[in-house]
């Protein structure tokens, strides 16, 4: 698809939107029309005197329509907005279909919402996002819905409090969807790299606790993401729940969740090693309760045994457990789905979380070209089954988001029955914490007072190159220090 932005610089937020219909389609970004095009979508701006000209034409597959308006100088306060609103319904028209999400763009949908209902109250903000941006009408309630879960945990989230995220990339295998930095440990040179990866990540730790105690910072979660964190052995997760717990004061964390998230990895010993050091949340994910598309995207355990392991997890005491779904793998039916949705509200889990299948551009599913085993045709079916299912089950939603390339651009929603919202996955999604995190591929976010500056330290992507760079990586690090001087002194 031809994409021509003439006299302006929206070209970022025009190709986001060309996605919203096109969302495997590689766009050429032009600069001069050509006459001979017949599928494109052109979009200009050009000052004319007092006024400002706007115009959007697409043509696609012999079809072609054009809208163009004036506006005044002074009444243009959005210029963005005047052109993508114009395109926005051509592509609509010629398509044939509207997005659920509407013209919005953003990853977080509720978080746009939430700062809307403080700016001008929940009446108008509905109205803003089902008539300024298109919303339909039943995502915009979703938003809402929790955008006021979110708001009962960001109040109690005080300005110097933070969250420490530790990153474990590695895996027992690679799924087929997955696009995260992970390395599949059942590779000899992945394998090898653990245990130094394992003691740099226990001197990191020791660092940033010390840059956060500096700071005046207090903890209030801790979360083990990947990855797997339970790929590591027993006494290696020991090792790092002794670091954290040896620098960091725990006296005020509210929730502490590590990822369990393949049962294959989950084991007596490991669920001791995690009640003993507090751990009051864990993932056990499923991914879908059928055992031949488990067997299609590369995950080593069956429904028994995730059923066995989250048994196992509940007589080791564990309260909160999280199970992640996903709508839309490949060989997947509704009826299978539906089945999976229903026998994770069975076994209780106080989280769902139902993610939307993202055709991601490392994961195998694209770079082996297998998205014909995709079942798209039944996402919006399989996520309205699971909003009737988990709220008809007492479960609502308390926090969400979206990425790029999901089907049909749906969202990925967590569900929790009441009392039972992880604090970590709300701060961290809408960015109104402070998060500090250790680890291969991880990232620091750090909130100016009024929360509009979000400066970011980004670690080393790779576990190799966090282990060989690693002295460079702690003086990235000593920038903590220096933006709480420069911000909060």
């Amino acid at each position: 698809m031809n994409l021509y932005c003439i006299n302006h610089n929206y070209l970022y937020e025009t190709e986001k939107l060309l996605f919203l219909f096109f969302p495997f389609e590689k766009n050429v970004v032009l600069k001069e029309f050509q006459e001979d095009d017949s599928n494109y979508l052109y979009t200009e701006i050009k000052p004319e005197g007092n006024e400002i000209y706007f115009k959007a034409e697409f043509s696609f597959n012999g079809k072609k329509e054009t809208t163009e308006k004036r506006k005044a100088k002074g009444m243009c306060t959005d210029e963005e907005y005047d052109l993508l609103s114009l395109a926005y319904p051509l592509l609509k028209s010629i398509c044939g279909f509207a997005p659920k999400w509407g013209m919005l763009t953003g990853v977080r949908p509720s978080k746009l919402l939430l700062n809307k209902m403080q700016e001008i109250g929940e009446d108008s903000a509905v109205d803003y996002f089902t008539n300024r941006f298109f919303v339909d009408k039943k995502k915009t309630a979703l938003a809402l819905s929790v955008a006021k879960a979110e708001r009962e945990i960001i109040k109690n989230s005080p300005e110097n409090s933070f969250s420490l995220y530790i990153s474990i990339p590695f895996c027992p295998t690679r799924c087929s969807y997955c696009s995260f930095v992970s390395h599949s440990i059942g590779t000899d040179s992945a394998k090898k790299l653990v245990p130094e990866y394992v003691d740099k990540l226990c001197e990191e730790i020791k660092f940033v606790a010390k840059k956060a105690k500096e700071s005046g910072l207090v903890l209030t979660t801790v979360y083990w993401g990947g990855g797997t964190p339970t790929t590591l052995t027993a006494e290696q997760l020991d090792k790092v729940l002794t670091a954290i717990e040896d620098n960091f004061d725990l006296s005020s964390c509210r929730e502490y969740t590590v990822e369990a998230g393949r049962p294959d990895t989950i084991t007596d010993e490991k669920l001791y090693v995690l009640t003993k050091h507090k751990v009051n949340r864990i993932s056990i994910n499923p991914q879908t309760f059928n055992d031949s598309v488990l067997k299609e995207i590369g995950r080593c355990h069956t429904t028994a045994l995730t059923e066995e392991k989250f048994k196992d997890a509940r007589k080791a005491g564990f309260e909160t457990i999280n199970m992640d779904l996903i709508a839309g793998l490949p060989t997947d039916t509704f009826e299978s789905f539906k089945s999976s949705v229903d026998r994770a509200i069975d076994l209780g889990a106080e989280n769902i979380t139902v993610h939307t299948l993202a055709l991601k551009r490392s994961s195998t599913l694209v770079t082996e070209d297998e998205k014909d085993s995709v079942t798209e045709k039944n996402i919006e079916k399989m996520l309205d089954y699971s909003f009737e299912a988990l709220t008809g089950a007492g479960y609502h939603p308390y926090y969400m988001y979206r990425q790029s390339k999901a089907l049909g651009n749906f969202e990925n929603v967590g569900w929790c029955k009441k009392g039972k919202e992880c604090e970590y996955n709300i701060l961290m999604m809408e960015e109104y914490q402070h998060i500090l995190s250790v680890g291969a591929g991880s990232v620091t976010k750090l909130l100016s007072p009024d929360i509009e500056k979000i400066e970011r330290i980004f670690n080393f992507k790779f576990p190799f190159e966090y282990i060989s760079r690693f002295p460079l990586l702690l003086e990235k690090k000593e920038r903590i220090s220096g933006f709480f001087k420069e911000y909060y002194s």
